[in-house]
């Protein structure tokens, strides 16, 4: 979820604002509320006002986060490779992996269906991802859209658990 999320999610709908802030707090960056209340110079009891509904954000506020989440968004994702799945498979994906001796950050993109996979694709290069890891499903059409490198995830080993739990099941 970008700045872009975020302003659409404002106005699509009532409280949308609110729904795509926590979304990007909560699950994206991971960051407390008073963490970015010191980082956006926002008051923590107006941002908790906004959170819980109880007030509609002004067009100060909202470039106060937009500006906020910028900054924090460029700062975290100089160099990312971007991960496409289903949540559950990011379960225990590092924050960053060390390639040569630099530390690469890992941005996880998830979706829910193959045109979302591709969506999160695009948005990723746009984003300034280094490469893109997706299923394999995806990763032809990916590849025919993107400039970036794109490696596939080749899962033989879950395939095997799946197959002899289905096994000692029947």
């Amino acid at each position: 979820m970008t700045v872009p999320d975020l302003i659409a999610g404002m106005l699509r709908e009532e409280g949308g604002f609110q729904k795509a802030l926590r979304d990007i707090l909560d699950d994206e960056l991971r960051m407390s509320l008073n963490e970015f209340c010191q980082i956006s110079g926002i008051s923590q009891s107006t941002m908790y006002k906004l959170l819980e509904d109880k007030r509609e954000p002004n067009l100060r506020t909202v470039r106060q986060v937009i500006k906020a989440l910028k900054v924090i968004m460029k700062a975290d994702d100089q160099r990312f490779i971007a991960v496409i799945a289903f949540t559950n498979v990011m379960e225990n994906l590092p924050k960053s992996v060390d390639f040569d001796g630099m530390e690469v950050h890992v941005r996880e993109y998830p979706v829910s269906t193959l045109e979302d996979a591709i969506i999160a694709a695009v948005r990723a290069e746009r984003d300034g991802a280094l490469g893109v890891v997706c299923a394999p499903i995806v990763a032809p059409t990916v590849e025919k859209i993107l400039s970036i490198p794109v490696s596939t995830v080749i899962p033989k080993n879950s395939v095997i658990l799946a197959m002899d739990r289905l096994l000692s099941s029947i």
